[in-house]
């Protein structure tokens, strides 16, 4: 599938020129992220920033306490490559007690710079030229470039509004002797979709048939509402050492700028991923570490503080963004809502996102961004409610003024 990641820009810039000759062809596509734009624009307009889903309040006090150690016990040089040893070994513990999942630390456990290079050094170490990945749309916008910069072709299958569910059939014809992997992002960005155990039994069964490897990215899985239950992908029957298990500290310890992430994967996929690791980042930070090995500690009971906090501030902002004239869909995990804005009468989500950025002081991810088609964003738009209840409250006093917005 060709690349089409030509994105307008919310804030109406012109581009920098282009010098051809001095730019790769694999990169000749890229555009900034958006989601990240929207983060610079927020700053430029004082607005609040409901685009970008990192947290504006506090990590919790013992976690930060115990970086705060590590710095001053001298953590603060290159661990082994692929981790300290005990952070992997407190890593095998959690999957262990959690999900009744073993691993060995030493072969099968990678300690990376967050979820974001997990997935890139995943798809590097396993896809090859002309091979296809599938992805489930819409995606995370990261998904393009990964699958591009190694040289994969992707297979988009359509998840459907309004619980954001897949055709099985349109899934076993993305399917073929060329799928290297499928990506599958649980709890999902940027629906808040959670799948269903009947839905990775399809999964799972296509990738035993088709010899086809699974990457997940389950950052959010102790995000959960509704009674909603995280099941990992590697659980089912046949996934044990075909699943790569991307996952990170940043959003359930709110910490998304320390870039301490893992993979999980059988001993031949680890020993392929540690080499691209290797000589991406050489490791992630130390002190953080040691840090993580409290932070995977704290138990069930931060878990479920943590969820009912969220489900505060998701029904908070449900609330709001309905009152004034959205229709939302309501998420099942994660900390993102996507929101219908046709109503409002505006030709696409980019103007519907500058209107909101510059006039309401609002900040939200239009949702072109994660689909191939922009047209097939152009009614939505992603708000994120990973905030300060006070934060949630100023976006609701501005957001307010949308009761009357027309276009």
């Amino acid at each position: 599938m060709t690349p089409t990641i030509q994105k307008q820009s919310v804030g109406g810039a012109s581009a920098t020129p282009v010098r051809p000759r001095f730019r790769s062809a694999r990169t000749q596509n890229f555009t900034e992220s958006v989601i990240r734009e929207m983060t610079r624009l927020a700053v430029l307009h004082d607005a609040v920033n409901l685009a970008q889903g990192f947290p504006d309040f506090g990590a919790p006090e013992p976690v930060k306490a115990a970086a705060q150690r590590a710095i001053s016990e001298e953590h603060n040089q290159y661990t082994i490559t692929w981790g300290a040893k005990n952070f992997r070994q407190a890593i095998a513990v959690h999957y262990r007690e959690r999900h009744a999942l073993e691993f060995d630390p030493e072969r099968e456990v990678t300690v990376v710079c967050g979820s974001t290079e997990a997935m890139i050094a995943s798809l590097l170490a396993t896809a090859n030229p002309g091979e296809e990945v599938i992805v489930f749309e819409p995606y995370y916008e990261n998904y393009g470039p990964d699958t591009w910069l190694c040289g994969a072709q992707r297979k988009l299958v359509r998840l459907n509004p309004p619980d954001w569910t897949f055709d099985p059939a349109e899934l076993r014809r993305a399917f073929s002797s060329r799928t290297k992997a499928i990506i599958v992002t649980n709890p999902h960005n940027p629906t808040g979709k959670v799948f269903s155990r009947e839905e990775l039994g399809v999964i799972a069964e296509l990738c035993n048939e088709f010899d086809t490897l699974a990457i997940t990215d389950e950052i959010y899985e102790h995000i959960l509402y509704d009674g909603a239950h995280h099941i990992p992908l590697m659980t089912m029957p046949g996934m044990r050492d075909r699943t790569i298990l991307v996952n990170s500290l940043s959003k359930t310890f709110s910490v998304t700028g320390w870039r301490v992430g893992w993979i999980l994967a059988a001993p031949d996929l680890s020993d392929s991923i540690r080499k691209v690791h290797d000589f991406l980042t050489v490791n992630a930070a130390a002190p953080m570490q040691q840090a993580g090995i409290l932070a995977l500690g704290l138990g069930e009971s931060f878990h479920e503080d943590l969820r009912a906090k969220y489900k505060q501030r998701r029904d908070l902002m449900l609330g709001v963004l309905e009152r004034a004239g959205f229709r939302c869909f309501v998420p099942k995990g994660a900390y993102y809502i996507m929101a219908d804005i046709s109503g409002f009468g505006f030709a696409d989500d980019h103007a519907f996102a500058r209107y909101l950025l510059e006039e309401i002081g609002v900040a939200a991810v239009p949702g072109s961004s994660f689909f191939e088609d922009p047209a097939d964003g152009h009614g939505l738009i992603r708000f994120c409610f990973c905030k300060k209840i006070e934060t949630l409250e100023e976006a609701a006093s501005r957001l307010s003024k949308m009761r009357t917005a027309s276009r």
